[in-house]
Parts: C-alpha cells; structure tokens; sequence
C-alpha cells in the first residue's frame, strides 16, 4: 500500500528519489576530489577504491530499502505504539519494516550500483569463475550484515529507547568505513570490525580477494568466502537479540 501510494504521484517520487541519489553521490564526489591531488589512496587506484565504495553503498543501499524503517523501534517503545503491532497477526519485525516504507531510497541503490559498474569496467581485475561468482554473493551477504546491525540495533532500544544514533555509528557510519582502504585505519579499529563487529565481511575481505589485494591482519585468502557464514550468524544472533527484546517489552503503563 505504501508503494501504491507513493507511486501515485510519479513526478514527486521521481524527484525525491533522484534528491536522494544526488545527496549519496556526494560521498563519491568527495573521493574524487580526493584523487585530483593524488595518485593513489592508501595504496589503491581510483577504481579500486570505486569498487569499495560500489560495493559497500550497494550493499547498504539494498539493506536501508528493506530494513531502514526499523530505527523508529525506539520511538515506538517511548510512546507505547508497538501495542498496535503486537495485536496485528503479522510478524512485528515485518511490521516495523515497513512503517512509513520510502520507495524513494531506490536511489542510493542505483547510486551505488553506477559506481560499481564503473570499478568493474575499469579496475585492473584477473577475472576468474571465483571472482565473478564472489560479487554479487557480496552484494547479498553485505545487505544481510548490514540487516542483522539494523536489527540487532533496534532490539536494543527496547531497553534504552533512545539509541538511534547509537545504532546509526554502525550502520551509517559502517558504510562510509567501507568505502574506503582498510590501510588507512588503525589495526585496532580493523580487528574491531572483522572480529567484535563483523562489518568488513560486507566488502573489504570479499572485495580485496577480488581485486587480488592481501587481506588485512595477515589473513589468508579464503577468509574473503566467508561471508555467507558470517551474514547467517549475524542474522541468527540478531533476530535472537530481537526475540529477546520483544518478549522484555511492558508497554508504557498508560
């Protein structure tokens, strides 16, 4: 119904997706500018910090259409409105998923999508049945990761109600990380997100195999094919931490 509604009014949405295309592609346009005063960042050409950031804005973008919706969990818990998806015969995380769907999103999306298309036309990649098999399974498991940080966040605000902005340093925050080489971050920070906080299974791990870059830490190679694994035990321990919140929930006590 959202959908319908949204589309109703074609030269709204139309306008409103592409607002919301041109305001991502800033982040782009920021590397690029980058690139006018060198020839390399952290290591990696242009295209290959293109196929990063492709990767990761994908990835993310395709995640936020779906899941985007549940940072409003918080608000819901502080004004009691999670009763009403509590009587409905419909699951609540589906619910929360799509209160207030916005098409309009589509944009970061396609946005991402324009720039992985131009990494894989002109980044310097030995294609093998490995290779071209790893980028779309990337693009899938990425979402997922980024899904199970939406999900895993929004359950926490079952206790502290207001942790949005918490839940949008890693979310948010984890998609601008990715978009660029992990040489440029601290070790510290890197372990942080392969081990505590699995973001770099989202395209650093898969897409430095790719681009035939080693992996940080000293990893080996076939690390970058787990990130199926990983995205499905990401996705177990959120909707565990989800079911959990739920079940804690006591309304608001008006």
């Amino acid at each position: 119904m959202g959908i319908r509604s949204q589309l109703t009014y074609r030269v709204s949405f139309a306008v409103t997706a592409f607002g919301n295309f041109a305001a991502t592609a800033f982040d782009f346009v920021t590397i690029l500018l980058m690139f006018t005063q060198v020839d390399a960042l952290g290591g990696f050409s242009l295209p290959e910090v293109a196929f990063l950031y492709g990767t990761s804005a994908t990835a993310f973008g395709l995640c936020d259409l779906v899941m985007g919706s549940v940072d409003r969990v918080g608000a819901r818990v502080r004004d009691g409105t999670l009763d009403v998806l509590l009587l409905r015969p419909a699951p609540v995380l589906a619910q929360v998923a799509a209160d207030r769907f916005s098409l309009r999103r589509v944009g970061r999306v396609v946005q991402g999508g324009a720039v992985l298309g131009y990494a894989l036309g002109a980044a310097d990649i030995d294609w093998d049945v490995a290779r071209v098999v790893l980028v779309p399974v990337m693009l899938v498991c990425g979402g997922l990761i980024f899904a199970a940080v939406f999900v895993a966040g929004a359950a926490f605000q079952f206790w502290a109600q207001d942790a949005a902005e918490v839940q949008s340093a890693f979310t948010y925050g984890g998609t601008a990380l990715l978009q660029y080489p992990p040489g440029l971050f601290a070790k510290d920070l890197v372990r942080g997100v392969v081990f505590v906080v699995p973001l770099a299974f989202v395209n650093w791990l898969p897409a430095l195999y790719v681009l035939g870059r080693p992996l940080p830490l000293g990893m080996p190679d076939w690390v970058g094919f787990l990130a199926p694994a990983v995205g499905a035990a990401c996705c177990a321990v959120a909707g565990l931490a989800w079911r959990k919140g739920v079940r804690a929930y006591r309304s608001t006590g008006s």
